[in-house]
């Protein structure tokens, strides 16, 4: 009896038990509303792309012409900022003592310059004239003992020697005497042109000096290159600041009373965006908020796609033509937001 009716029995309620887990994990067709609207427009053609909220003025990551570490910051993230005014600065104390050398060369050089340009000197000329008396007078007194040896009568009281001695130190006391005349003009005279030259040159070029290393102080130190508000400050006293381009830049500086839109439009759709075209925006996961966009301009060149949403079916592998749109004075957005755009197209 349990062969002949147990057996069929499990197996029914087996195929039974089969057929209702089955039916359990079909799949059922279950309709949904989003969470969120998608976005929407008013126009009847239309093109999609992301775009990125940056300043008026593109976003400015402001670097340093040569590395340091950074001895003062003087902003923060969020403060307005007038052109020229101070960012950060680095360590400058190398760079001020050398200042100050160049400072003390350029010293010596117009020291130099004063005194050529302030010669001769009152007091010198009465030891130079006094110099050209004393030789007229070794003149006067060597021209009288030749005179007195020339007036013996006989020759053989005197020596040859003795008389060509004579004459030989009268022509020594006239050299002496055109020497030290000579040497009194040239006092009068005062400095020579070439020499004032030369000293004119030294003084430019250590002025050149100095102004080098002031151009090297003035470096140290960054300020604002516009007046906008300070979106990042990745940067603190004691951190060593490199130069160069920095993936993560050490301050991010943009013009954000009128804020723009950088849309990235596929290079399919490129040819369907016109200049002027109307164009909303909405921020990304925020569709019932609509901003309308003004057409500022385009960027010509078609540049790979790096503005990404992380959407499972977006595209990568692509190039985007970016179209720059501006935003209402006032609307409450951030630099750096995510927004859907949406392009009436032809």
């Amino acid at each position: 009896m349990l062969t002949k009716y147990g057996i069929p029995a499990i197996a029914a309620l087996a195929l039974a038990f089969a057929m209702v887990s089955v039916a359990r994990l079909r799949p059922v067709d279950a309709k949904f509303d989003p969470p969120l609207p998608p976005p929407a427009a008013d126009f009847e053609r239309k093109v999609g792309a992301v775009g990125l909220i940056e300043a008026s003025r593109e976003n400015i990551a402001v670097s340093l012409p040569v590395p340091g570490l950074t001895a003062a910051v003087y902003v923060k993230a969020g403060d307005r900022v007038a052109k020229g005014q101070k960012l950060f600065s680095l360590d400058d104390r190398d760079v001020r003592a050398e200042l100050a050398l160049r400072e003390s060369n350029l010293e010596l050089a117009k020291a130099k310059l004063e005194r050529l340009m302030s010669s001769p000197r009152p007091e010198e000329i009465p030891a130079a004239d006094a110099r050209v008396k004393e030789a007229e007078a070794q003149l006067s007194d060597a021209r009288v003992q030749l005179q007195m040896i020339e007036s013996v009568r006989d020759k053989r009281a005197i020596r040859a020697e003795d008389l060509e001695r004579r004459r030989r130190a009268v022509q020594v006391a006239s050299a002496r005497v055109d020497e030290a005349k000579a040497a009194l003009h040239l006092l009068e005279a005062g400095a020579w042109s070439q020499d004032i030259e030369v000293a004119n040159a030294e003084v430019r070029q250590a002025v050149s000096q100095v102004d080098r290393v002031r151009a090297d102080l003035a470096r140290l130190t960054v300020v604002a290159p516009i007046a906008g508000e300070v979106l990042q400050c990745k940067v603190r006293p004691g951190e060593y600041a490199a130069a160069g381009p920095l993936a993560q830049p050490l301050i991010l500086l943009g013009s954000t009373d009128r804020l723009h839109v950088r849309a990235d439009v596929d290079e399919r759709d490129a040819p369907r965006v016109k200049p002027g075209a109307r164009a909303i925006a909405s921020v990304r996961g925020d569709a019932r908020r609509k901003f309308p966009l003004h057409f500022v301009s385009f960027e010509p060149f078609v540049v790979p796609k790096k503005n990404l949403t992380t959407d499972a079916t977006e595209r990568v592998d692509t190039r985007v033509l970016q179209v720059i749109y501006a935003l209402d004075r006032g609307a409450p957005v951030l630099p750096g937001q995510q927004m859907d755009v949406l392009i009436e197209a032809n």
